[in-house]
């Protein structure tokens, strides 16, 4: 069995939808598990949905009224007469979504994320699904959240593999065309949970551990994973082949590759994962497998912009030690910095962050009452993997140099 996963991209208008339905006749769909993400742009809708919830109550009908006429337009443009069963199953879940908000009492906003924003793929897969059967590819509908299961920790999930493993056992006709959705999953209550970042890729993940199956492909717009984000470097190549190990090195240093978590369960059973156009599909992409790690053997950019770099040092020119290390990572936990890079010597600690929470101000008041703090914001941090002395030349050129560190593998680079 095989397990395709498309994400909002592939599937943001009528168009996109017609494009899947010609990838699936080019590349067949038999033997096929298919997951799919929210249409576009949705989620970020459905957050704005949320937000409005929360914070403006008098915007908030104009928020879910936007997310209903967006898919309206790509069902218009889809079926010939606004009186296929489509437009009524779609109105059911918009009105599931907006009966919620009335009678919802739970101020928690993470359970309130999951339960709003989940719809979107629903909605997402339940066009498709209606569209296929339009168009003479027969599949079967399955709601997710029957299947993973997970505890209770909304946005962020764990999956319980035993109960999933249990459900996911059930789809014993492979013979089938399913259709299902990413990124969601239920709890023991069975309200709906969120499996976090790159939740549709680790959906899909997670029914080919489930299933045995022989492959996992993620179809994407660009022609497989590319050595570097072509918005930032000109001439950016695709990466025939890459080892589990290497897919998740560079994941780590912030690659868009697929997320560790994603990988884990593949490569438990070593089920090889690819990664294709959708706009070409007949063409190689890349697989991501037991092996060789890296071909071609090239040097692999990656780049974080606007990070913060802090230098800190002892106000009595005292050692930094495991003490006062513990305690500067306590302080970065506790106001979400996400840490991407560390150095440290005797009397001198410097760490890059991402103030993804914008809670740089209220650490750096903390942090200056126990150190001298020289900090950069809006700096970048540039990673090479299996560098040579021409990419690092080629990177510094033109740029102030805030920051170098070496490894065997791998040198990164904090430039202003």
């Amino acid at each position: 069995m095989r397990i395709f996963k498309f994400g909002g991209a592939s599937v943001k208008d009528a168009t996109g939808v017609q494009n899947l339905v010609k990838v699936l006749k080019k590349v067949g769909h038999e033997n096929t598990l298919l997951v799919v993400s929210a249409m576009g742009k949705t989620t970020n809708a459905m957050e704005k949905v949320v937000n409005s919830y929360f914070e403006d109550k008098n915007g908030l009908n104009s928020a879910v009224q936007e997310v209903i006429e967006y898919h309206n337009t790509i069902l218009v443009d889809l079926f010939k007469s606004d009186k296929h069963p489509v437009f009524g199953k779609v109105k059911v879940l918009f009105d599931e979504v907006q009966g919620f908000l009335v009678w919802n009492k739970s101020p928690n906003y993470n359970f309130v994320y999951d339960q709003v924003v989940g719809y979107g793929e629903l909605v997402s897969t339940t066009i498709l699904s209606a569209y296929l059967n339009e168009v003479g590819i027969k599949n079967s509908w399955l709601d997710v959240r029957n299947y993973i299961k997970t505890d209770n920790n909304y946005r962020d999930a764990l999956v319980n593999w035993e109960r999933t493993q249990e459900r996911i056992s059930q789809l014993t006709d492979k013979s089938k065309f399913y259709i299902t959705q990413g990124f969601l999953g239920s709890d023991d209550n069975n309200f709906t949970t969120t499996l976090g970042r790159e939740g549709s890729d680790y959906t899909a993940a997670i029914f080919a551990y489930c299933l045995n199956a022989n492959s996992v492909t993620i179809w994407k717009d660009v022609p497989g994973v590319l050595n570097a984000d072509p918005r930032y470097f000109s001439d950016a190549q695709l990466l025939n082949k890459i080892s589990y190990r290497e897919a998740i090195e560079l994941a780590f240093y912030g690659a868009s590759v697929i997320h560790p978590k994603t990988l884990q369960p593949l490569q438990r059973k070593e089920i090889p994962l690819l990664v294709k156009s959708f706009i070409n599909p007949e063409g190689a992409g890349t697989t991501v497998g037991k092996g060789t790690t890296l071909e071609p053997q090239v040097p692999c950019y990656i780049v974080k912009k606007d990070q913060v770099l802090m230098r800190l040092s002892s106000l009595d020119f005292s050692f930094i030690v495991e003490h006062s290390i513990s305690e500067l990572f306590k302080m970065l936990h506790d106001h979400k910095m996400k840490v991407d890079l560390i150095q440290n010597s005797a009397i001198s600690f410097s760490v890059c962050v991402d103030n993804k929470f914008g809670r740089l101000q209220e650490l750096l008041n903390l942090l200056k009452g126990r150190f001298n703090v020289d900090c950069h914001e809006g700096v970048s941090l540039y990673t090479i993997r299996h560098f040579n002395n021409d990419a690092i030349t080629s990177l510094q050129k033109g740029k102030e140099i805030l920051l170098e560190q070496r490894a065997n593998e791998t040198v990164q680079l904090i430039v202003k």
